[in-house]
């Protein structure tokens, strides 16, 4: 199973149990999201921690999540975010748009407050 969904009421963990989000498996973390979203699952995260590498259909992925979440006054939080992959989601500018904790405690936190 490349992707492990824990949800406790509005809120999931979404874990990428992948070392590279591409266009192998982005479709299915699409399909897993869009899932979530229909479920009354408003409060996403995406712990990122177990993938090194990121492309374009994996950050189209992630920019649904917070689009899903955001349009149902949601909160989508990414996290543990490996160096490439973080060095990415800051070239294309995505760290102004996401909310970024360092690991799932953190975001999890965050989303209670």
């Amino acid at each position: 199973m490349d992707f492990i969904v824990n949800q406790n009421n509005s809120t999931a963990v979404v874990k990428t149990n992948v070392e590279r989000l591409n266009a192998s498996n982005a479709s299915e973390l699409k399909s897993e999201l869009v899932f979530l979203n229909k479920s009354s699952v408003n409060n996403i995260v995406i712990d990122m921690s177990k993938t090194k590498y990121c492309d374009s259909s994996g950050l189209s992925a992630i920019l649904v999540a917070n689009r899903l979440c955001k349009d149902t006054n949601g909160k989508f939080i990414l996290c543990g975010l490996q160096p490439n992959v973080e060095k990415l989601i800051q070239i294309a500018q995505l760290d102004r748009v996401l909310v970024i904790e360092a690991d799932e405690k953190n975001a999890l936190s965050k989303i209670n407050s």
